[in-house]
């Protein structure tokens, strides 16, 4: 029996996205073991995973670190990999696939570009179109590529918000990552004001990651923390599941959003487009402007108001 590896070590809305891709591979090698390289952040996530027979953590550690890389190297060679699914395609994995797996059938960004095509340009397509495209040139059939069915994931969350409150509630996501500040629209505080005061049949809720939870409780609005500890992504996932109406920055829990195919809107700067993240649903709407700042509370609820009865 072979063992097949996918490559993916985040953040968490790559990993989300990537659910798709990862369940077309399986069934593409039902007689094999199917394993995942991923960041520890997800590890615990994806060992639940149904189309996954085994997940590998790699610390990404810096590439002049020789006795981690050898490490890494020879756990992976005690797996014979005969076949590697990179759908992280950054510059690691490339020197992974240089230096750690040579002797493996490789696919990639790079074995997927027609004669003459350039990869900057190749990456300007949306990204689970380029998902699709990697997977059909290395023989896979994607019918689930595009829409990943997280349902594996969800758990129950009514003790966490049973005791906060009985209602349906529309759930924001303020945040975004240190890296990518610019992500990050400025006016939930005076947005959540407004919709207390025009939706009273809805609880307004955060749930907020890492390093959020301080500046969580600035807001009017209730915080769902596990023991004052952040949600598991498990809990993350079904909470979203569960909410009424989500209200976001482009984040991984936006994204979490869109493959639950859940009612919501979620806010774009130039950072990048709702195209090219291959975010936007039925039911999950973008608002995308030149400058977040400029986007005023009015217009957001405006937007609001269109999809949330």
């Amino acid at each position: 029996m072979s063992n097949i590896l996918i490559i993916k070590h985040g953040s968490l809305g790559d990993i989300i996205q990537a659910n798709g891709a990862m369940e077309d591979i399986k069934k593409s090698y039902t007689n094999s073991d199917v394993i995942l390289l991923t960041s520890v952040n997800y590890s615990s996530l994806m060992s639940q995973c149904p189309y996954l027979d085994g997940v590998l953590i790699d610390k990404r550690e810096p590439r002049w670190n020789l006795m981690y890389l050898l490490k890494l190297k020879k756990l992976l060679e005690k797996y014979n990999f005969t076949h590697v699914y990179d759908l992280q395609n950054s510059s690691r994995t490339k020197f992974y696939r240089k230096f750690l797996l040579r002797n493996a059938v490789w696919s990639s960004t790079d074995t997927s570009l027609e004669v003459g095509q350039k990869k900057k340009d190749f990456d300007q397509d949306p990204v689970l179109e380029r998902m699709e495209v990697q997977l059909r040139k290395s023989g896979i059939k994607t019918l689930n590529t595009k829409k990943a069915n997280l349902s594996w994931a969800l758990t129950d969350t009514k003790s966490l918000t049973n005791k906060l409150f009985k209602n349906n509630y529309i759930l924001i996501f303020p945040f975004c990552s240190k890296k990518h500040i610019k992500k990050m629209w400025p006016y939930y505080r005076e947005l959540i004001d407004e919709l207390k005061k025009i939706f009273k049949n809805y609880e307004i809720a955060l749930a907020p990651g890492n390093g959020e939870i301080e500046a969580s409780r600035k807001f009017n609005a209730h915080v769902i923390l596990d023991k004052n500890n952040i949600l598991n992504l498990n809990q993350l996932i079904s909470l979203i599941n569960n909410a009424s109406f989500i209200i976001s920055n482009d984040t991984g829990p936006a994204h979490i959003c869109s493959h639950l195919n859940k009612k919501g809107l979620v806010l774009f700067g130039s950072h990048t487009t709702a195209k090219k993240v291959s975010i936007e649903t039925t039911n999950l709407k973008t608002l995308s402007v030149e400058n977040l700042n400029d986007l005023d509370v009015s217009t957001v609820l405006g937007e609001v108001k269109k999809y949330l009865n």
